[in-house]
């Protein structure tokens, strides 16, 4: 399905979580690159389909470049950063997606349920438009557990992105088949929270942090406040003599969660 990378059409209101990424994501697509070893393991529970929708897509970064794919976006500024060799998209949500039922074979979404405002009919819009359907989710509870959080910003746990449906919810209203965990390595690519769990330092860059949502949606003077207290850690060695065992590790897991419904 050749075709521009330009919204083609419109389904559903996206005033909301559009304006949220046309602020955040204004540099997702330099930090908030596809992670080789999660993307092979979403291939790999696409199956054989040939054709996928991603919904909540953003700049695209796992979408398979061997199938004919579409997105559905509500975000001008995170359309505007997809690939020039992308598939098209169109602007929509995923509480109406403007494609007939059984328009794919299998529908993705990646790190965007905890966005939506009613998951339960953007989870029935998968289920409508696609055959397959395969969710990169997390699990609140581990996911909260983030030296991040606990011991600088705790804020972000309140935030109601960080409290979406647990992935079993989520399985549920899909009849899902399975639930894989998806480890987070120690050198991940995408920018995510958890990915510099073992690179500290790298939350103090604001460009960084700004491709975090659970971070850029706080206030900046206090996450400001609270990454000098972190530079601070790193410098005197309070962070290695807590969170040291850590430097041992090659990956961990970080509640990322892969849904699927075969």
């Amino acid at each position: 399905m050749p075709g521009s990378t330009r919204a083609a059409r419109t389904g559903g209101s996206s005033a909301n979580l559009s304006s949220t990424y046309d602020v955040i994501g204004r540099l997702y697509s330099l930090y908030r690159r596809a992670d080789p070893r999660i993307a092979r393991q979403i291939e790999a529970a696409l199956g054989d389909a040939r054709t996928v929708l991603d919904v909540g897509a953003g700049t695209g970064s796992y979408e398979p470049s061997d199938r004919a794919v579409v997105a559905a976006e509500p975000s001008e500024v995170m359309i505007g950063q997809r690939p020039s060799a992308s598939g098209p998209a169109v602007r929509s949500v995923a509480e109406s997606l403007p494609f007939a039922t059984g328009s794919f074979e299998a529908v993705l979404a990646v790190f965007t349920v905890h966005h939506w405002s009613n998951p339960s009919l953007g989870l029935r819009e998968m289920r409508r438009v696609g055959g397959r359907v395969v969710i990169l989710h997390f699990d609140r509870v581990v996911h909260n557990q983030f030296w991040l959080f606990s011991d600088y910003l705790p804020e972000c746990a309140d935030l109601r992105a960080s409290q979406p449906q647990t992935p079993d919810e989520v399985a549920s209203e899909l009849g899902a088949d399975r639930i894989e965990v998806v480890p987070v390595p120690a050198d991940c690519t995408d920018g995510f929270n958890w990915a510099y769990w073992r690179r500290p330092d790298r939350y103090l860059d604001p460009e960084v942090r700004a491709c975090i949502s659970g971070i850029a949606l706080l206030d900046d003077e206090l996450v400001a406040e609270r990454m000098e207290h972190l530079r601070a850690d790193i410098d005197n060695g309070a962070w290695r003599r807590r969170h040291g065992h850590l430097l041992a590790l090659d990956s961990v897991d970080g509640g990322l969660r892969l849904i699927v419904k075969d």
